[in-house]
């Protein structure tokens, strides 16, 4: 902790607070008038003028004070309201107000009687509170402010610091222009635009240090904080158009988030990725070994898709970076996709519109099948197979599945031992099998050939799992009656031209790598993912990662909590319990997974311990990585 003698003044409109009080009362006062929002913009108009220096602040002052038609009484709902209206980071480190009360002090253009209130939760004391006054009239009417309070005149800030005459660093904490130019003024050491709630031009490009919230100015200056280090600090990246749902709740969390739309190459990667602590990407983006490397301060990866063939799983482990994904956000849009696709494959439809298109009519029975009584072959019986079972037998088809593991049937569906048994039975086919290498050319000639003649193949799980070319053959010999297929063995980078040998074929049905790409699929993966990522970034929690041990942690109260990574070697756990004995440190509780290669241990402690104990758990061998929270 510091020694230097400092001296912490803050503003209270949108820094305390997340409003501007005044704003608050015209809506509280003005409720009645038929012209209220009108006067109320009027108001924040005048309001954000004099924050900006645009007209002096008197002026704007006596202005709104006019248009307000305000009385004593209405104070009491304000500040009621008001104390709904602390800033989020302000009340998560009211602990910085009580340690620190004797070095706090509140400068505010606003006015006491609504002030005092507030921050007197807060441990600020009224002596300590530098505002204005109202001036009422008859039956408490506000009528005006105190004109001789330094404070109600132009640059009031300033003459109220010079009289405070403080000793030691002045550091000044507010959101607008009359808290800038204490600093410019001379009278304030150090200005933290505050940006929390408002961020402003003006103030921003003159500070000293941008402050997004009170834990970055508590960082800053090394003081007690409610958390370790601060959410605007870690650098979140979104690729690939990733839904603005992601960002919107990432940010609100107080991360800092920057989107690209598109999926970066490996060199264009390694470059953007040195600073980012959590990467966001579907399908398009490789996260390789070299990416990997280059990635000094990487904590997470995130797929915001199923599959993560994408990302090099061993050596994010190897690095202590975990991994999650969306196992389950998108499966219903792929099964729905794949039942309109089995019904337009039976009923030849696509054939039949693709000749309207081209002019010509041809209305037949050929070829078009219901699909009712028919069967279902299911290859791959997870999230999405079996949903799929579910909706088919819905629709009349008799469905039957095969998977390499021992999977509960749902509905009537029927299991069968081998795939052979199952492709000779069905007169559809839709594959549905995960992104493992050994899947490559699943689907070739052979298992082709075992098809009943003039079937359909449906192909939405992964591009590589069937032989194209065999696919083609079948299709032009009338093997197969038809098939649809979303996923190919190579993908464009971005949007664009694309060739596939099943170009023009009739009854094919081609998509681009779509089947969960909907409106509420990639809103609910929005709101899958982002979840993952606060967890373990706030409280540790490995629960759905895909390459590292998965602990459900409980809710972290009063407590520091270590994290530490580690190669699952023998010895580092006794290591580490060992150091925290030797600091004679309280473990209010400790957990363990562990897989073949990676050990996660997490620790909860009493707050107070002897900071050179995190060096000592650092420097452990076979340490990966370590952090703190609290």
């Amino acid at each position: 902790m510091t020694t230097t003698k400092r001296n912490y003044i803050f503003d209270f409109d949108s820094t305390l607070t997340r409003v501007e009080a005044l704003d608050v009362l015209a809506e509280i006062t003005l409720e009645k008038n038929p012209n209220k929002n009108e006067i109320i913009q009027e108001i924040i108009d005048i309001t954000n003028l004099g924050i900006d220096g645009e007209i002096s602040f008197t002026e704007s002052l006596d202005r709104r004070i006019k248009l307000l038609k305000a009385n004593k009484v209405d104070l009491l709902k304000l500040i009621t309201n008001l104390k709904k209206q602390v800033s989020s980071s302000i009340e998560r480190n009211k602990e910085f107000f009580e340690l620190y009360t004797d070095d706090i002090y509140v400068i505010s253009c606003g006015f006491k009687e609504f002030i005092d209130p507030i921050v007197s939760e807060y441990n600020i004391p009224s002596e300590r509170v530098f505002a204005n006054t109202f001036v009422y009239g008859d039956e408490g009417k506000i009528i005006g402010f105190d004109a001789k309070n330094p404070l109600s005149k132009h640059n009031g800030k300033i003459q109220c610091l010079k009289d405070m005459n403080l000793v030691g660093e002045i550091q000044v904490i507010g959101d607008g222009y009359s808290d800038y130019v204490t600093r410019e003024a001379g009278v304030a050491d150090k200005f933290f635009a505050y940006t929390e709630n408002v961020s402003r031009a003006k103030t921003t490009q003159n500070a000293d240090y941008i402050a997004p919230n009170l834990d970055e100015f508590l960082y800053i200056n090394d003081l007690t904080r409610n958390i370790s280090y601060p959410k605007n600090r870690i650098k979140i990246l979104l690729l690939e158009n990733v839904h603005s749902d992601a960002f919107e709740k990432l940010s609100k969390d107080g991360f800092s988030v920057e989107t690209v739309s598109k999926s970066l190459s490996e060199e264009e990667l390694i470059e953007k990725i040195k600073d980012v602590h959590v990467l966001g990407i579907r399908s398009k983006t490789n996260v390789t070994q070299k990416v990997v490397d280059a990635a000094e301060k990487l904590m997470v990866v995130s797929a915001f898709c199923i599959g993560t063939k994408q990302i090099n799983l061993e050596a994010c482990k190897e690095k202590g970076i975990v991994v999650f994904n969306a196992p389950y956000s998108n499966t219903r849009s792929v099964v729905e996709l794949a039942i309109g696709e089995i019904i337009m494959l039976m009923r030849s439809v696509f054939q039949r519109s693709t000749e309207i298109h081209n002019g010509q009519w041809r209305k037949t029975a050929e070829g078009s099948r219901e699909v009712r009584g028919k069967k279902l072959g299911i290859v791959g019986y997870g999230n999405i197979g079996s949903q799929l079972s579910i909706l088919a037998e819905a629709l009349g088809m008799d469905v039957y599945y095969y998977d390499v593991e021992d999977k509960l049937a749902l509905g009537n569906a029927t299991k069968l031992d081998t795939l052979k048994e199952l492709l000779a039975i069905s007169d559809v086919v839709s594959l549905h099998v995960d992104d493992n290498a050994a899947n490559k050319n699943f689907f070739g000639e052979k298992e082709i050939s075992q098809m009943k003649d003039g079937a359909h193949l449906v192909n939405l799980s992964r591009g590589f799992v069937v032989d194209i070319p065999a696919l083609v053959v079948a299709l032009k010999n009338g093997k197969l009656a038809g098939t649809a297929v979303d996923v190919y063995p190579e993908e464009p980078r971005k949007n664009g031209e694309f060739y596939t040998e099943l170009k023009g074929i009739h009854n094919v049905i081609l998509t681009p790598h779509v089947g969960g790409s909907t409106e509420e699929a990639q809103r609910d993966i929005a709101d899958f993912v982002p979840n993952k990522i606060m967890a373990y970034i706030n409280s540790g929690n490995t629960v759905d990662a895909v390459n590292f041990p998965n602990i459900r942690l409980p809710r972290q109260t009063d407590a520091h909590r270590f994290l530490h990574i580690h190669k699952n070697k023998s010895g580092v756990m006794a290591k580490i319990n060992e150091i925290l004995a030797q600091y004679d440190l309280n473990i209010t509780g400790q957990y363990l997974s562990t897989d073949p290669k990676v050990g996660y241990v997490i620790t909860d402690l009493d707050k107070e311990y002897n900071k050179e104990v995190i060096d000592k758990l650092r420097n452990i061998e076979g340490t990966i990585k370590f952090r703190v929270l609290y």
